[in-house]
C-alpha cells in the first residue's frame, strides 16, 4: 500500500486507519517521489491526494498508467473531489475516489476493495484491471 500526500497529518491519518486493518503502508510526500518509491516497494494499491508539488495526483496517475510495470495497480484519489476532478480522474482512469473529509471506515473499504480486485486479476493472469474509472 502506498499513501502519496503532501500534508504530514493527512499521511499519517491514512496509515494508521490503513495499518489498524492489517496493511502495509509506505508514503510518499508528492507525485515524483510516488513515481520512485513505487518501483521499490510494488504496492497492491495506491492512494493519490489531488494537490501536491512538483507533480500532483492526477499527472502521477497518467505517468503510471502510462508505464507497462504500474499500469495495473489500483490507484485511489483521496481528495477534497469536485466534479472537475471526478471527471479529470476518469480520464487519468483512477479507480476510487474518497472525498476529504472522508470516514476511516470509508476508506478501508475502498482499499480493501482494490486490494481484492488486483487479487483476482492476478490469478487470472490477465494484468487488467476491470471497472476502470467507478469509483
Amino acid at each position: 500500500m502506498l499513501v502519496v500526500d503532501d500534508s504530514k497529518v493527512i499521511r499519517q491519518l491514512i496509515k494508521v486507519n490503513l495499518e489498524l486493518e492489517g496493511f502495509e503502508v509506505v508514503t510518499a510526500n508528492d507525485g515524483v517521489e510516488c513515481l520512485d518509491v513505487v518501483h521499490r516497494v510494488c504496492p497492491d494499491v495506491i492512494t493519490l491526494d489531488v494537490v501536491m508539488p512538483r507533480l500532483d495526483g492526477f499527472g502521477a496517475a497518467a505517468q503510471l498508467r502510462a508505464d507497462p510495470r504500474t499500469r495495473h495497480l489500483p490507484v485511489a484519489i483521496v481528495s477534497a473531489c469536485t466534479q472537475c476532478e471526478v471527471e479529470a480522474g476518469a480520464m487519468a482512469s483512477v479507480d476510487a475516489f474518497l472525498a476529504k473529509p472522508f470516514d476511516p471506515a470509508d476508506l478501508v473499504r475502498v482499499v480493501r476493495r482494490l486490494a481484492e480486485g488486483k487479487d483476482r486479476r492476478e490469478r487470472k493472469g490477465t494484468g487488467t484491471p476491470a471497472g476502470r474509472g467507478r469509483g
